[in-house]
């Protein structure tokens, strides 16, 4: 179990940092061919899109087979999207097709550990997976931000490698070949993966009953007293984190005048600071306790206001660590408990998927709104206001809504049930 957990953390870790690192790769490529900056968030909306369209199968396919034959096959999609870019293929939609890549392997990746580990251990796997994830973020957005710096694309270039310099024309290709190097890596990774046991009936096949019964286990997450609180606090959380990425390389741009290869710095920042919120919550809080954190997210919101306040880096740098200690230590209890009632009422894919479908489609709106806030040309610091403003008003009604749950039922005693 526990060597099995480790290669686990192992595929995660490069799949992941391969993950962070392309986001600014195709950046550099959209600077590349002069497009507008709107693009930057419909450059990110593309890569979750095929997270909303294809949740009502990746479940069954997660549940098919091995999930460590599923997360293979899925970085050999992302493979195949870095590589369509040497066929002159927009970087819109090659980013898609990793992002499509991306959403085969994430129901895989999480469902496997509610068949590897008991319900009391999800929260510390959790914190694990979390740290360890945000470590590749760091990594990969310091990896990203030194493939596009000149310095490391000139020199990418003059290696002049055997086979592969024929094919590899700019700095930008050259980033993306190492890149598809850390995702074969992690794809080997992927061939270590252990079978947990665990064998799921017969997947359906028919498209129109896959999209009935996903829309059956979707309803019921959210009238669940627990799921519904918690794919909530997740729901937003990734919405607000996608765009806030997006928002931190514009503020570092405008009020901190750094460019997109030192922006990556302070993305760094603030993942490291959700990686030690990961990990204190997963030493802190069992998961009996995991709804007591929303209040912190209420917290976030209102610290992200005084972002509009920073104009130096060394204020900059604390400011990110702390809205992400603050994110990093509410969001892992809660993704726990939504992976444990997912678990307890359905199987691990299906219910993975439709955290998924919830959490993306609040990462396509949110991107949508804030490309149409650039088209708009609204002042940057409106959009930060209206941003944590949003956030800390929405976390404050989901905690009125657990209250008023509670006061019908107490619906803490259903954690550590077990599976239905």
């Amino acid at each position: 179990m526990i060597r099995g957990f480790y290669t686990i953390m192992a595929a995660q870790f490069f799949s992941s940092l391969a993950d962070s690192a392309l986001l600014f790769v195709a950046i550099d490529l959209l600077a590349a061919m002069h497009a507008p900056p709107s693009l930057i968030p419909l450059l990110k909306l593309s890569f979750v899109l095929f997270y909303v369209l294809l949740a009502p199968f990746v479940g069954a396919f997660a549940d098919s087979m091995l999930k460590g034959r599923v997360m293979f096959i899925a970085n050999l999609i992302k493979i195949f999207g870095c590589g369509l870019v040497f066929t002159g293929i927009h970087p819109l939609l090659a980013y898609a097709v990793v992002g499509f890549g991306a959403a085969v392997y994430s129901p895989a990746k999480y469902g496997i550990l509610t068949e590897l580990l008991p319900p009391e251990k999800l929260v510390v796997a959790n914190g694990w997976i979390e740290g360890l994830t945000v470590l590749s973020i760091i990594l990969g957005t310091a990896f990203g931000g030194a493939l596009v710096s000149p310095m490391g694309g000139a020199w990418l270039v003059g290696l002049h490698l055997p086979v592969i310099q024929n094919i590899i024309a700019t700095p930008s290709q050259a980033s993306l070949a190492v890149l598809i190097g850390v995702y074969i890596l992690a794809a080997i990774f992927n061939l270590g993966v252990p079978d947990t046991g665990a064998r799921y009936d017969h997947q359906e096949r028919n498209p129109t009953r896959l999209i009935a019964d996903f829309a059956n286990c979707s309803a019921t997450l959210w009238k669940d007293k627990l799921g519904q609180i918690s794919l909530a606090v997740t729901t937003l959380f990734w919405g607000a984190g996608a765009t806030l990425q997006l928002i931190v390389i514009k503020w570092a741009e405008r009020s901190l005048k750094m460019p997109l290869d030192k922006s990556s710095f302070l993305i760094g920042t603030f993942a490291l600071g959700v990686a030690a919120g990961a990990a204190a919550a997963a030493k802190i809080i069992p998961l009996k306790k995991s709804l007591t954190v929303i209040p912190l997210g209420v917290v976030m919101g209102l610290v992200v206001t005084s972002m509009t306040l920073v104009h130096s880096v060394t204020v900059a740098v604390p400011l990110l660590m702390i809205i992400g200690l603050l994110s990093g230590f509410f969001v892992v209890p809660m993704n726990a408990l939504l992976q444990h009632r997912g678990h307890v009422l359905m199987s691990a894919g299906h219910s993975i998927a439709v955290q998924n479908f919830n959490e993306n489609l609040s990462i396509l709106t949110m991107l949508a709104v804030y490309a149409i806030m650039l088209t708009l040309n609204l002042d940057l610091n409106i959009i930060i206001v209206l941003f944590g403003c949003m956030l800390a008003g929405l976390m404050h009604m989901i905690g009125r809504r657990h209250a008023a749950n509670q006061r019908e039922h107490d619906s803490l005693a259903l954690i550590g049930e077990h599976k239905h």
